[in-house]
Order: structure tokens, then sequence, then C-alpha cells
């Protein structure tokens, strides 16, 4: 991509950077806690919502109706290549900042994992008072960042909170298939993102 010093990089946070992978099977097994639901029941019904592009817990959660169970962000882990990817794009002089439905504290948290320094803009729900996919939290994160929706990129693990709303702003967008987001497809009404990953570290291979 050209134009690399104006250009921004958007990253969402859970699942991208983030593995929340622990905090899932926590939440999870809080919520079938007492109850004669397995949890290869509720991961069966987690990945059949998850193919229809839905949030998996949630609406399996839904579905049992299972009482939401609090989120514990003490079980998230730094993926192993976030950091390093975080500081080559910054040596290639592209803006970084964060668009990510997250609970209070994600400024700290990045903080924690060592990666807050890389960000000029962070913006997430908590604190915004909105979530994304509503088009509104974007749209802050590009008017803090003074940037264009056509100069930036959304770099995500989910189609329906991250990706398809950037596409619909005019953002670039790169798609990348961790978590149970491998189970997520593409939708044949929609248009296909301008990259789609495996991992953090083939950013390289883009920027």
């Amino acid at each position: 991509m050209s134009d690399k010093i104006t250009k921004w990089l958007f990253f969402d946070v859970g699942t991208t950077l983030v593995d929340e992978t622990k905090a899932y099977d926590h939440r999870i097994r809080d919520a079938i806690s007492g109850t004669d639901i397995t949890y290869e029941q509720f991961n069966e019904k987690r990945r059949y919502f998850a193919e229809q592009n839905m949030r998996g817990d949630i609406e399996a959660m839904n579905f049992f109706g299972l009482k939401r169970t609090p989120w514990h962000s003490e079980d998230e882990i730094l993926y192993p290549d976030a950091a390093e990817i975080l500081a080559h794009l910054y040596r290639k002089e592209y803006k970084l900042g964060v668009i990510a439905n997250q609970p209070p504290g994600t400024e700290q948290r990045l903080g924690r994992y060592g990666i807050r320094g890389w960000f000029d803009v962070v913006v997430a729900s908590a604190e915004a008072g909105i979530a994304k996919p509503d088009r509104e939290i974007f749209l802050k994160a590009l008017d803090i960042a003074g940037c264009s929706a056509g100069d930036a990129v959304m770099i995500g693990d989910r189609l329906d909170n991250d990706i398809y709303p950037a596409m619909d702003l005019g953002m670039s967008t790169v798609w990348i298939k961790q978590g149970f987001s491998v189970y997520q497809h593409l939708e044949s009404s929609k248009k296909v993102p301008d990259h789609i990953i495996e991992g953090l570290s083939e950013l390289k291979d883009i920027f």
C-alpha cells in the first residue's frame, strides 16, 4: 500500500492482538456450571453460531438460557508475534490505532502487555459508549486520528464486527482468521476483504 506516512492501521484487540482462548473457556465453564450442559455441547452450539457470522459464546448462552457470566481479562495473553509486528509497522512509519469492543481499562491492559506505546489512538467501546459494529465507533476513531476512511485499514478477526462495517465506510480491511473466526464465512452479498491472513506475522507481507 502506498503513502505509508499518512496511512493508519487500526487493530481490533480480542483474538486479533490478544489470545482470548482461556478467557472464553473460563466464561463457558462458569456459564454451564451446575447444569447438565456439557462443554462439548456448548462448544458445538458456539461453533454453529460462529458459522452464521455471529458471536458464538453469547448466542449459545442465549440458546441454552444461560446467564452471561463475567469476562476474565486476567486469562488473556498477548499473541507471541503481536509486539514484534507492531514494532515492525511502527518502524515503517505507519500510524497505529485501536478500535475495539472492550471492558473498561483497555489502555491499562495494553500497557501491561507492553504495547500501549505503539498506538496513537485507542477507541474502546466501554469508554466511547459505542460498540462495533456501529459505524459511529469507527468514525470516532477516524475523527480523532484526523484520517479519512480511504486512508485507513481495519485489521480484525470478525467479519460482522470488524471487516464488514469498515468496508461499508470505505476502509481497507485485513481479515485475520484466528480463534472462532475460522468458522465464519464470506457472504456472497459482500465484497471480499483486501487481505485474508491466518496470523499477525503475515502482515509483514502486506505492509
